[in-house]
């Protein structure tokens, strides 16, 4: 299944998983605290399916399991491809030009989802590139250039997951804005001592915010943990291309 496909599969599960939680027993079990909080004469209590309940904190748990889905996806997929660095993928090739081009048509004849890994796609290129030239300079360049290359392309593949990073806490301010306009519509009731209505918009004001941020938070931290595997992909795919490839032909 296609990348695309499959993330919009989970993001609609998730929109359905988290609502039908939210219908079924979040919401109802916030309605039952306010409930007897409001006939004991209190305001809403600090519950957690409180804190929840709202629908700007829905949005926010519904693009956290995505967004957790898609780093934790591109995770899955670089460790899946760690066991090709032990391996030496020119091992039966001799230094001469001859012995390289059969490499390359091994190489070529791989599974897709190998030959599509970065790194076999930069011993690929670099190969090409030194039985066209027969130079290691421009070989050694060649690498330079093809890690730089998947360097930028692993960062815009990130551009959704930092989306989502910037707008969870936008769709908390706005819960924020929404509570905070429900509060002063109630300033007449306060000043006739009714404070329950507006304690409750506040509540909504600061738990959307509270959500948003704790989620973002967790987020943010994923996302350091998928840049650290991709620089240390990019730095040992250049290793590997320089201990196997360069070193054989430098010889």
């Amino acid at each position: 299944m296609p990348n695309v496909y499959k993330n919009l599969l989970v993001l609609v599960l998730a929109i359905v998983a988290i609502h039908l939680t939210y219908i079924g027993f979040i919401r109802p079990q916030a309605e039952l605290a306010i409930e007897a909080a409001r006939q004991a004469g209190q305001s809403a209590p600090r519950d957690l399916f409180v804190i929840l309940k709202d629908v700007e904190q829905e949005i926010c748990l519904i693009l956290m399991i995505w967004g957790t889905f898609l780093i934790s996806d591109k995770c899955i997929h670089i460790l899946k491809e760690r066991y090709l660095f032990d391996v030496d993928l020119l091992e039966s090739s001799a230094a001469d030009k001859s012995g390289l081009a059969t490499s390359l048509e091994e190489m070529e004849k791989l599974p897709e989802k190998v030959k599509g890994s970065p790194l076999v796609q930069t011993l690929m290129a670099s190969l090409r590139r030194y039985l066209i030239t027969s130079d290691v300079q421009n070989t050694s360049d060649a690498i330079t250039a093809s890690v730089e290359a998947l360097g930028v392309r692993l960062e815009a593949e990130n551009s959704m997951v930092r989306y989502l990073i910037w707008a969870i806490p936008s769709i908390g301010f706005i819960g924020t804005v929404r509570g905070i306009g429900q509060a002063l519509s109630q300033a007449d009731k306060a000043l006739a001592g009714d404070i329950a209505g507006m304690t409750d918009s506040l509540g909504v004001a600061f738990n959307s915010t509270f959500v948003a941020l704790v989620i973002s938070i967790g987020l943010m931290f994923l996302l350091h943990q998928l840049q650290r595997l991709q620089d240390g992909l990019l730095v040992d795919t250049q290793e590997y291309c320089e201990k196997f490839l360069l070193n054989r032909i430098s010889n």
